[in-house]
């Protein structure tokens, strides 16, 4: 089917088109795309303060909403001060 079965029940970074960072644990997917994630939170970038997780808890991706879909390393994702990280908000994918 796809590369991304091997995602699942791990956590993942999904970077949407509209520029939106989602963080969970992807639990499924369908032959479009579309992706279930477990334990979902947005990370809103700003350049003026830290990163806001905006806690989502099961969440629906459209599939053809995704720009981007990678494994997160936990280690390393735990030891980030994400209060302290600034930065820009991505913008929308331009075809």
């Amino acid at each position: 089917m796809s590369g991304l079965e091997s995602y699942i029940n791990h956590t993942v970074s999904i970077i949407t088109a509209d520029g939106r960072n989602f963080i969970g644990t992807l639990k499924g997917f369908d032959q479009t795309t579309n992706i279930i994630i477990d334990e979902c939170h947005e990370r809103v970038f700003s350049t003026t303060a830290g990163i806001e997780q905006i806690v989502l808890g099961l969440h629906i991706i459209r599939g053809d909403n995704i720009a981007v879909i990678g494994l997160i390393d936990e280690a390393i994702d735990s030891r980030l001060d994400l209060q302290n990280i600034r930065g820009e908000p991505l913008g929308p994918v331009v075809h």
